[in-house]
């Protein structure tokens, strides 16, 4: 394992969506009922529901692939899940940034801005 950042930051990503997943599949109801109301007055407010099941999923594989390039890198110094899991993390908080600017929610798109940095950085550096 030539570069150990790597290593920490797919661990990062992998407990994140792990978190975040089950909390919206345990959580469904309330987190369904605050995303309608947020959504309320955009576009995309008949397509809340679709929405979150693909997010849930997106987030579901991307912890299965983080966690699994952890493995790789630290058996094989393989890189392949590893760099497939930081492209879909930073994929996945691109849609959220898109849901959170349709919302009009500045402060939430500064957040998952927070997270896109390292999703690219981990990217390049499994690249």
């Amino acid at each position: 394992m030539n570069n150990p950042a790597s290593l920490l930051i797919l661990i990062f990503f992998g407990i994140t969506y792990l978190q975040s997943s089950y909390e919206k599949l345990f959580y469904w109801k309330d987190n369904l009922a605050w995303l309608q109301e947020h959504f309320a007055e955009t576009m995309i407010k008949n397509y809340v529901k679709p929405s979150l099941v693909l997010l849930i999923v997106m987030e579901l594989i991307t912890t299965i692939l983080c966690f699994v390039g952890c493995i790789e890198l630290v058996i094989s110094d393989g890189r392949v899940f590893g760099y497939y899991g930081a492209v879909l993390s930073a994929v996945t908080l691109l849609i959220m940034l898109v849901g959170q600017r349709l919302a009009r929610d500045y402060d939430g798109a500064r957040n998952i801005v927070i997270y896109f940095i390292p999703a690219v950085m981990a990217v390049y550096w499994l690249n």
